[in-house]
């Protein structure tokens, strides 16, 4: 950049506008939505300005200066920014013509209008480098080749197949206007309109007269009266205004910066919108809140109007500031028929979101448009898809106390056991708003009327206890209660575990408290800071490698369906840290699994000959998730002073243990389940809440393929045997058993004497299959 000498700089430097022709600004979706991703670049021809509309390859913006609008330009354009061929007064490129042009060094030329120079006390300056306007010389340009430009003043008319989104097209034929109205229009108004075929002949004429009527007058308008008639439906005041040389791209600021576009597409005048797009109205073009004149037209069901921006070219997919899209727009309003036909297009995707995760789908649902939800469906919308707060439709159907809708839902498959962030499910929510009709139904249909959300809230709590919501939960509740008096979880799982005996008298295990997660009675210290947890910034599932959580695993080991990976090590297995609360990603997100909680239908049962079991009533594939061994946390010197060591699960696999897990006096279900030489499940320690190494979850996952009724169970280890096969043998009954009477009596059979000898029974704290034992 050249300047002035060094004392002229200091006083004037911060004052003079100098270019920045050779800046590039991050990209704009924005304005490369705007400009339809082609060239913005208006170029000066003979004192004529005209419009470049070549495709834009690189998305970068440049302006020549900070007093002009960011442009996207081709690489011409591009080119003659950088050789500071683009006035940093007006932003018009000089191509063809008479300008001013600065010449610093030999090998760069400035051009810029002379009345675009800088002026400072009196003085005129170069806009691109600051040297004084009297050093420019006047040159004339010979015109340039503009075969590539369209002038910006040229009219537009209905699209044709092909022709690009945002851009009319303009092969329709001409209207030979009669000369009389070319001479009311005045040699001003280059204002070619094209004869719309479904335009009226008695309103053509009524212009017409109209116009020879106004003839004698001069034609004098404020831009404003154009958005304004075009508002009021006003077609023969548009045309004169039109005809006058009014902007239709004019922005009404005080009205949300829309155009007379969208005041017509707004009442439905499908006539004034084609004059206006005729003389050039941009059919794309945004107010403030980002809507188009195509989205006005849809949200205030306008059909005729609909199709007639449809067939000039608008773009169908634009979204708003608030993500919306005319599919969402003409849904959440109940219009049907442009529902339809958007949809007819093939252009539009009808699972698309809006910036609250909301689809065509979900609007409908709330806003109970029955009709509309059942054409959603026909057309294969996604009723599973989440919002932003992890709500389904069901969840709104709910809200809105639509039982034909929520009935709809359903016998799609909609998930009626769906929670949201909140832990609520559609029954929950159906009974805080007081919907009996979609209370009733979500019961006859199998809803949860014990189901806890993440306040502690079952369905009933969050309803007002006069109510008939409350009263069809209790009688609902009252009768799953008389079903499932055998829930030894008392209704503390997901899934109820029920209990049957068919071997002796005794009706269920006692002697202990049922609680779904671990629990301390003596303070442990275990590190829970929020701030000292590692956790990832993945903004939607924690598919890829990137995500934080993963790498502290090694990998994600868990599949989109929640399952360990089929080359995760059982033998020796890895620590699994599962995101957190202090993670960017979902609840949903793949990476939580344990932190779910049980999900396997269970049953507890007595055996023949090991007292309780545990099986399943469910096929488990194998890596599933399925329970976690829970119980009272202690130290080891507490595990050392307590007498039965049968409980005890050590939480590290160190020689040296400090902790372990007992499940004498609290404990979940699996409790109960019996050893196994070979094994059904295996033990992972895994990470959740907190990240404080000494104290993991201790998780069971499927090491196999699971059938329905097969009992569970897993292998408590060597040393537990070493301790306990004096007190009792293994009746696992598996071929592979090394523990049974016969095998341990062989064994003794080959010991030495020294090896018979048996260490006392101890709680066992150092294996990493610590057992709960068979009661």
């Amino acid at each position: 950049r050249f300047i002035l000498d060094p004392v002229k700089m200091i006083s004037i430097a911060h004052e003079l506008p100098l270019c920045s022709c050779r800046m590039e600004t991050p990209k704009s979706r924005e304005i490369l939505i705007l400009a339809d991703r082609k060239c913005m670049a208006t170029e000066s021809v003979d004192g004529q300005l005209t419009r470049c509309q070549i495709a834009v390859l690189k998305h970068e913006m440049m302006r020549p200066s900070n007093s002009v609008q960011l442009l996207v330009l081709c690489e011409d354009h591009r080119n003659g920014m950088v050789k500071h061929q683009c006035c940093p007064g007006c932003g018009f490129f000089c191509r063809a013509g008479t300008f001013m042009e600065c010449q610093p060094d030999i090998s760069i030329s400035h051009r810029f209008h002379r009345a675009c120079a800088s002026v400072l006390k009196g003085q005129s300056f170069c806009p691109h480098c600051g040297e004084e306007a009297t050093k420019a010389k006047e040159v004339t340009i010979a015109k340039a080749d503009t075969t590539s430009t369209v002038p910006t003043v040229l009219a537009q008319g209905p699209a044709t197949p092909g022709v690009p989104e945002g851009r009319a097209d303009t092969t329709t034929a001409l209207l030979d206007w009669p000369s009389e109205v070319k001479s009311a229009a005045g040699p001003t108004a280059r204002f070619p309109f094209v004869l719309h075929q479904g335009h009226p002949r008695e309103t053509l004429e009524s212009i017409l007269v109209a116009l020879d009527t106004e003839k004698p007058k001069k034609l004098r308008f404020h831009p404003k009266q154009l958005y304004l008639s075009a508002k009021s439906g006003e077609l023969k005041k548009v045309f004169l205004m039109l005809v006058d040389g009014i902007d239709p791209n004019f922005k009404m600021e005080s009205q949300n910066k829309r155009t007379p576009l969208h005041a017509a597409a707004e009442g439905g005048y499908k006539d004034i919108c084609h004059m206006l797009v005729q003389a050039g109205a941009n059919l794309d073009m945004c107010d403030e809140d980002q809507r188009t004149p195509l989205m006005e037209a849809c949200e205030n069901n306008h059909m005729e109007t609909v199709l007639y921006l449809l067939r000039a070219g608008a773009s169908a997919t634009h979204k708003d500031v608030e993500g919306f899209t005319c599919l969402h727009l003409a849904a959440k309003s109940g219009h049907y028929n442009i529902v339809e036909h958007l949809l007819s297009t093939g252009l539009i995707n009808i699972n698309c979101q809006d910036d609250g995760g909301w689809t065509a789908m979900i609007w409908a649902t709330e806003y109970k448009h029955v009709d509309q939800v059942k054409l959603l469906l026909s057309k294969g919308a996604d009723i599973s898809i989440r919002d932003k707060e992890e709500n389904i439709c069901l969840h709104w159907a709910a809200f809105s106390g639509s039982v034909d809708i929520s009935e709809l839902l359903l016998n799609a498959h909609c998930d009626l056991q769906a929670v949201n962030i909140h832990g609520d499910s559609p029954l929950h929510i159906a009974a805080r708003e007081n919907r009996l009709d979609c209370v009733t139904l979500f019961l006859t249909r199998g809803a949860d009327v014990f189901l806890k959300n993440r306040e502690g809230e079952t369905p009933p709590d969050c309803c007002s206890h006069n109510s008939k919501a409350w009263a069809a939960l209790q009688a609902n509740r009252r009768e799953r209660d008389a079903k499932n008096s055998s829930d030894i979880a008392l209704g503390q799982e997901r899934v109820p575990i029920p209990c049957v005996n068919s071997v002796d008298s005794e009706p269920y295990p006692d002697g202990y408290k049922y609680i779904p997660e671990n629990c301390v009675t003596s303070p442990m210290n275990i590190d829970r800071n929020i701030t000292h947890l590692q956790y990832c910034v993945c903004k939607e599932d924690c598919s890829t490698s990137i995500c934080m959580c993963g790498q502290l695993s090694l990998r994600c080991w868990y599949d989109k369906s929640g399952r360990l990976l089929p080359e995760f090590c059982r033998e020796e297995p890895p620590l699994i840290f599962e995101c957190n609360h202090a993670c960017s990603c979902w609840r949903t997100c793949k990476n939580r699994v344990v932190q779910n909680g049980l999900r396997t239908k269970l049953q507890l049962f007595r055996t023949s000959k090991k007292g309780w079991g545990v099986r399943t009533l469910q096929d488990i594939p194998q890596g599933t998730f399925v329970c976690e061994y829970v119980g009272e946390i202690i130290s080891e010197a507490e595990a050392e002073m307590r007498q039965n060591d049968a409980y005890l699960f050590s939480l590290d696999d160190k020689p040296q243990d400090l902790y372990c897990i007992d499940a004498r006096f609290y404990g979940n279900i699996s409790r109960f389940l019996n050893h196994m030489c070979d094994p059904n499940l295996f033990a992972c320690r895994v990470f959740t809440t907190h990240q404080d190494l000494r104290f993991p979850h201790i998780a069971f996952f499927a090491s196999e393929s699971i059938m329905a009724g097969e009992e569970l169970g897993f292998d408590y280890g060597d040393h537990f045997w070493e301790v306990k096969s004096k007190l009792f043998s293994c009746e696992c009954g598996s071929s592979k058993c090394k523990y049974s009477s016969a095998a341990m009596a062989s064994l003794q059979a080959d010991s030495t004497p020294e090896e018979q000898q048996q260490p006392s029974a101890s709680p066992d704290t150092s294996s990493s299959n610590s057992p709960s034992s068979p009661s």
